[in-house]
């Protein structure tokens, strides 16, 4: 458990099942997120994915919570990393209500701490949607890099979507 100014950033556990259904089954969280889930019991897919991650090493997932109360706030991590080219995938989310005021650029530090120096990462990779203005300025503001953008790569919703691609490297 790491500790800011406000947050507290632990790891992922089963108990936050709810808090994670409260978000990826938000309207506003999912627009441009890659899942939802629209009962409890399904949710528990997406804590597996975070247990097998941990499990396999194949990537690390943080809640995110107020450390004066616990309030859950949203959650951030690492999937598919790939050891051997020292480098993994970064997602984050927040519940909309406490979107523009300053979490992710209060705990996106902590986890790229996390990842490049307990997960020995050279590399973090955020693939964002070419239409999701607030992720693409909030990932600037953390020091990612644009790299490109690869046209019409995914289809949601019977529609083609663009997905830009962002990176940061370790100092």
């Amino acid at each position: 458990m790491i500790h800011t100014e406000r947050l507290t950033i632990r790891k992922i556990t089963p108990d936050d099942i709810h808090h994670v259904f409260k978000g990826l089954s938000h309207p506003e969280v999912i627009k441009y997120y890659g899942v939802s889930f629209m009962t409890l019991e399904a949710t528990k897919e997406q804590m597996d994915w975070y247990a097998d991650h941990e499990k396999n090493e194949t990537g690390q997932w943080f809640a995110v919570c107020s450390k004066d109360d616990g309030t859950f706030y949203g959650a951030g991590g690492y999937n598919d990393r790939e050891a051997n080219n020292r480098k993994a995938e970064i997602g984050f989310w927040l519940l909309p209500e406490y979107w523009g005021i300053g979490i992710m650029g209060e705990a996106m530090p902590i986890i790229f701490d996390y990842g490049f120096n307990e997960m020995n990462l050279h590399r973090i990779e955020g693939f964002v949607d070419s239409d999701n203005d607030k992720c693409k300025k909030a990932v600037a503001k953390v020091g990612f890099k644009y790299e490109g953008t690869m046209v019409d790569c995914e289809v949601k919703d019977g529609k083609f979507h663009s997905t830009d691609i962002y990176a940061k490297f370790k100092d």
